[in-house]
């Protein structure tokens, strides 16, 4: 027999193969097992499928009380006693105790006389556990304590002196953190997988077809990659579908917002995902409920550092964030989806941990945030702290490596991208966003991103009027992407405007940047003589920023392109001055642009093989950073090159294979918004 607190019906449990194996195994040999994790996954309905069939093929029963369910400080054990049978009278007193000594702050407390009086302490008397310990060897019980979280000292107080007084018993613990006894074996349950890999669904899905029945597989996916394979979320989705159907549930989740489904579950927590939230919510401390709200405006993972930067103010310390992270995440709030220590790739710098807050805990928290009123305030400070990201980016491109600022860029994105794309709340505002428009310069220009940058440039300028440095930086800038993508018409527009915005603010580099953008137009026009004037104009300045822009040294580089076919002693020339003007070592843009140059040069009098050379080693560095377009332009010399080397029949024309800027064929694919994958440390 099994000694439930309650009787609600036990659904079919989906996905938890693993897991139900694990947790068995643990029963067989240790005397504690606690299942971990957020609100809503699972945890009490594996625990309970668990102990089910162990104790059918054991032969053994359950005693079972849910600390969630009603149970007033010093009530456990009476409600263990009442669960097994026996009176509850013997234990009232040492409940009590138990209590007083106990109870978390969270939870309050009956008043007892006075509130300054002072209050005598009995000790914990043993009769109610020895007599519950007795039960349970007699009986061959397994105890289980559900849901410990608003009694979580209390409960760490009792398995203590339950196991003390029956080190033969089995004690199973469900709750959003771990005990902390020595004892105890932890088993942490995930959401449930959405895919197993190319074309398989997973468990979240079928979770979700088991409700909906034959359904479209890919409207399957994406609901439950929405809500990132969270058995209640998807339970609550699925009760909608009597209201809306699969295609319009599909797109609801899959836009931006929080998620409001409710409906009949077994517990008042389970209603929602709002109530579930908010029944943690309530047991946590005053500044870990601020971080938990001002957390919530981060769309993705993050650093510790990030997280100072949105949450610090005056009522939470700078030296509290990080401490306040690692509360919430062992309350499984927060996840850390990766943890501190190990090497970054490219710099050698140790790497911090990074975390995220899920969606349905997002959503909450966004709304205590502002139903608090500041939402503004910690959306100002999240945009901040981006540009702040983006500078740092913008300055280790010039520096000697540029992969740092690429793997930089790559890791935050997805926050990048909110702080570029969320509605600005001002005109200062909207400056911030600008600045790291401007400061991710490198990402559009070199790495192959101009699209997107043009877009982001193009909506913000209309919303920064004001006449200053930075918009003439982001004029320039959007005229070079224009140019870039062969927007020739627009480039010039918008170089014309940035240079009389350049000359009002006497900027002699946006100047010469703004003649190395014309050499760019002109060498797209294929006018080689007006390339070569503008190109040498903007090398012979001498750059009083050299932190932003392509400076002298790549206009020396496009110059020695543009002559490579008319004059290869000056060509080389070029080249070389560009590779004098370096900044570092490790500018692999410059360098991939010199070996091009220098496969034209090669190419265009009469030595393939050594422009083979020089075009593989321009492809390699290239790879390093990014851009496809010069990818592919370089592959398609590349193959030209061979085929003249080789001197077989029909070899190559001369001017096969072109630059990398001449398309041959429809280009590369139209992408999203920071459409690449990101690269994981």
């Amino acid at each position: 027999m099994t000694a439930w607190a309650d009787h609600w019906p036990l659904p079919a449990v989906v996905g938890r193969a693993v897991e139900h194996e694990h947790v068995s195994g643990l029963l067989g040999s240790a005397p504690l097992v606690t299942l971990t994790g957020a609100a809503g996954v699972g945890k009490s309905l594996l625990a309970r499928a668990v102990l089910e069939e162990h104790c059918a093929r054991h032969d053994r029963t359950v005693i079972r009380v849910g600390c969630w369910d009603g149970l007033a400080e010093g009530g456990l054990t009476e409600a263990l006693l009442r669960a097994a049978g026996l009176p509850d009278t013997a234990s009232r007193d040492a409940a009590e105790a138990l209590a007083r000594r106990t109870a978390h702050p969270c939870v309050s407390r009956p008043a007892r006389g006075r509130a300054d009086a002072p209050t005598a302490v009995p000790p914990a008397g043993g009769t109610a556990l020895a007599a519950l310990a007795a039960h349970c060897r007699q009986h061959r019980a397994t105890v289980l304590l559900d849901d410990c979280d608003p009694l979580l000292d209390e409960c760490v107080q009792l398995v203590r002196r339950l196991l003390r007084a029956e080190p033969g018993l089995r004690v199973v613990v469900t709750a959003r953190r771990a005990l902390g006894l020595p004892e105890e074996r932890v088993v942490e349950i995930a959401p449930l997988p959405v895919t197993l890999g190319e074309g398989i669904a997973g468990p979240a899905v079928e979770l979700l077809a088991a409700r909906t029945g034959p359904a479209a597989p890919e409207l399957l996916v994406a609901v439950c990659q929405a809500l990132e394979g969270s058995p209640l979320a998807i339970a609550l989705a699925a009760q909608q579908l009597d209201r809306m159907s699969l295609p319009q549930l599909a797109a609801q989740v899959g836009a931006d917002g929080p998620l409001l489904y409710s409906g009949p579950a077994a517990t008042v927590r389970h209603t929602s995902l709002y109530a579930a939230h908010a029944a943690g919510y309530a047991l946590c401390s005053p500044t870990d409920r601020r971080v938990w709200a001002r957390l919530s405006v981060l769309p993705g993972d993050f650093d510790p550092w990030l997280a100072g930067c949105v949450c610090t103010s005056s009522d939470v310390p700078a030296a509290a964030v990080d401490d306040a992270l690692e509360r919430l995440r062992t309350a499984s709030v927060v996840e850390r989806v990766r943890d501190a220590g190990g090497a970054h790739q490219d710099s050698g710098a140790a790497l911090p941990p990074r975390y995220r807050l899920p969606r349905a805990a997002r959503d909450f928290g966004r709304t205590q945030l502002r139903e608090a009123g500041e939402e503004l305030a910690a959306l100002r400070r999240f945009r901040q702290a981006c540009a702040a990201l983006a500078a740092e980016a913008q300055i280790a491109w010039q520096g000697p490596n540029q992969q740092v600022a690429v793997r930089l860029v790559e890791d935050e994105l997805h926050n990048l991208d909110a702080a570029l794309t969320r509605p600005p709340q001002d005109a200062e505002d909207a400056l911030s966003a600008l600045e790291i428009a401007v400061s991710l310069w490198f990402h559009w220009a070199a790495c192959g991103f101009r699209r997107e940058g043009r877009a982001h440039l193009d909506r913000l300028l209309l919303l920064s009027r004001d006449d200053t440095a930075l918009r003439a930086r982001a004029l320039w800038l959007a005229g070079y992407l224009a140019a870039q993508e062969h927007a020739l018409a627009t480039a010039e527009a918008l170089l014309d405007e940035a240079w009389s915005a350049a000359v009002m603010h006497a900027d002699s580099d946006g100047l010469a940047r703004i003649a190395h953008a014309h050499g760019v137009l002109a060498l797209y026009r294929e006018d080689t003589a007006t390339a070569v004037v503008c190109l040498e104009e903007a090398a012979r300045h001498r750059s009083r920023d050299p932190w932003y822009g392509p400076g002298p040294a790549h206009s020396w580089a496009l110059l020695a392109i543009a002559l490579s076919a008319l004059d290869a002693e000056r060509a080389k020339a070029a080249a070389r001055r560009a590779w004098e003007s370096r900044h570092s070592d490790g500018d692999f843009w410059l360098y991939s642009t010199i070996l091009y140059a220098q496969a034209l040069i090669e190419r265009a009098h009469g030595d393939p093989a050594a422009a083979l050379r020089a075009c593989r080693k321009a492809l390699v560095a290239k790879k390093l950073i990014g851009d496809p377009l010069f990818i592919a332009g370089a592959r398609n010399m590349l193959a030209a090159l061979r085929r003249e080397v080789r001197g077989r029949a029909g070899a190559s024309r001369p001017d096969e294979g072109g630059r990398w800027w001449q398309r041959g064929g429809p280009g590369p694919a139209a992408r999203p918004f920071f459409s690449r994958l990101r690269a994981r440390s």
